[in-house]
This record gives C-alpha cells, sequence and structure tokens, in this order.
C-alpha cells in the first residue's frame, strides 16, 4: 500500500510510502489475504490517512522491503532482526492471536512438528535424526528453536541431531520438508499453524506438534524512521481501536486475531535477543 501522509499546506504533494503484509507470509489463503487488505484499509481511514494496496508476493526479498525508504506500515515477520538492531524501523502494533497459549497478549510461540502418521510422541524420540531450520534471522524458525532445544543437551551429549538442513527459507517450506521426510522435526510458526488449521485443515492434519517454545513477542507492523511521529501515533491508535468497530468482526474471524497492541518501543523484543545471548553463551550457536 502506498500512503499517503495529510499535506501540510495547500497545493503540496502528499508523501508515498509503501503499506503491505509482507510478502502474505501470514496470508496463508485466499480469504486471508482479502482481510489483511480489508484490515489495513480499515486501519489506514480511521487514521486519516488515504494509500492503496501493494502485493509483494514471493520469491522477492523480504530484507529489500524492510530497508525501503518508504517504508510506511508494513507487517514485519519476525521481531529478531528488530532486537539485533538489523533493521532500523519504528514499531506501531502487533496482532493478538486468538489462541489459548497467548493469553490475550501479542505473543506468539514455535511448534515442534512431525508428520501425523510417525510414531514419535517424545521430541527426545528423535534425538540423533534430522532438524530444519529457515532462516538464522529468523526467530520462530531459527532462535525460539535452539533455545528451547538447550534444556535437553548435557555434556554428555551437546549435539542432538546427526543432520541439520538449515536455509529452508520459509515456514511453509519447513512444514513441505517435514512431509516429504526431508526432516523428522520441523519449527513452524504457532500463528501460522493456526491460520493453516482453519482454512486448510486437511493440510493441517497432517503433521503434530510435539512440543512447543514459551512464547515471544510477536511480529509487528513496523515503519521507517523517517515516518512523522504522528502519523506513527495515529496508526497505532487506530489499530488498537479496531476490535471495537463493527468490520473488525469478519476480518478477525479469518485472521483468528483478538485485536492488536501498540508497540512502543523496539525494546518490546529484547526478550528474543536475551535468549539468543542464553543460547551463544551456552555454546550452542545454532540447532545442531
Amino acid at each position: 500500500m502506498s500512503i499517503a501522509e495529510p499535506s501540510s499546506s495547500p497545493g503540496s504533494d502528499p508523501m508515498k510510502r509503501l503499506a503491505t503484509n509482507g510478502h502474505a507470509y501470514y496470508s496463508v489463503a485466499r480469504q486471508t489475504d482479502a482481510a489483511w487488505h480489508e484490515l489495513l484499509t480499515r486501519v489506514a481511514e480511521e487514521a486519516g490517512i488515504a494509500f492503496d494496496f501493494l502485493s509483494y508476493p514471493l520469491p522477492q526479498s523480504l530484507e529489500e522491503l524492510w530497508t525501503r525508504p518508504d517504508l510506511g506500515c508494513v507487517f514485519i515477520m519476525c521481531g529478531y532482526p528488530i532486537a539485533l538492531r538489523q533493521l532500523h524501523v519504528v514499531p506501531i502494533a502487533a496482532p493478538i492471536p486468538r489462541a489459548s497459549w497467548a493469553r490475550g497478549r501479542a505473543v506468539y510461540r514455535t511448534d515442534l512438528v512431525v508428520r501425523a502418521d510417525s510414531g514419535y510422541q517424545r521430541l527426545s524420540d528423535r534425538f540423533g535424526g534430522r532438524i530444519g531450520w529457515t532462516m538464522r534471522h529468523s526467530h520462530s524458525g531459527y532462535n525460539a528453536l535452539r533455545h528451547h532445544l538447550l534444556q535437553y543437551r548435557t555434556p554428555e551429549r551437546p549435539t542432538l541431531y546427526s543432520q541439520v538442513v538449515g536455509g529452508l527459507g520459509t515456514v511453509q517450506k519447513v512444514f513441505d520438508a517435514v512431509l516429504e521426510g526431508t526432516i523428522d522435526v520441523g519449527p513452524i510458526d504457532a500463528y501460522w499453524h493456526l491460520l493453516i488449521q482453519l482454512h486448510d485443515p486437511d493440510l493441517a492434519a497432517r503433521v503434530r506438534v510435539l512440543e512447543s517454545t514459551v512464547t515471544a513477542p510477536i511480529p509487528a507492523f513496523v515503519a521507517n524512521p523517517s515516518v512523522p511521529p504522528e502519523v506513527v501515533d495515529r496508526l497505532a491508535t487506530s489499530f488498537k481501536s479496531a476490535c471495537d468497530r463493527a468490520w473488525f468482526g469478519p476480518i478477525a474471524a479469518e485472521l483468528l486475531i483478538e485485536g492488536f497492541t501498540p508497540v512502543p518501543s523496539v525494546g518490546v523484543f529484547s526478550i528474543i535477543q536475551a535468549r539468543a545471548r542464553q543460547a551463544e553463551e551456552a555454546g550452542y550457536p545454532s540447532p545442531a
């Protein structure tokens, strides 16, 4: 979406900025894509900001999207690069998943899944097997996984798997790798998993969750620092009040969200960095 900020003087040209749902990371079906579009349109309207929807499908680079100077309101797929200060962005608001494990908070976690027809009942059943991960700058697909595995490492067993398939890129590719047998266990973004269970239950039924990680701050909508603070504040207020609007119900049902929480600063994501540091100080820089 290109956001047009209100003109400061008559006849001046509005500043055009980009806003989109990433490259549709959390758009798992036609219905969710339409729901994100509608949500962003409504939020911007209530904030007094005009924009047009911009699709950003795979395989376009998320890294290039995140670093664009015209970033206006983009759903970033992970807070890990924010926590590491790899991205210079201003957080706006984050969604609250409609899930018991979220407990009304803007958090998510990682589900560690295996094929549904496998005989594995515990994560330890597949120690010595094969595991995969998405990208090193991903919390749900990498950092949360290695932090979770710390509890199982011992001096006698510092390495838990015989083969690691890294750099799979997306949660969908991890999911597919589990189904194809390329890996035995894969880390799946639990909010993404919720959406798959709703919109493609037959596909979702082909995996089982062995364990889930602790929760962490969920990805947020962010803006480039050049966006005026008053615009960011209006967007944050609009996101927060969305759950009180008549139009929100059908959108929330498709996206499985309760509402949004304004994100005051990048410091919200510091817990993610702390968990990364814990794994690195334990001598476990990557899942192994």
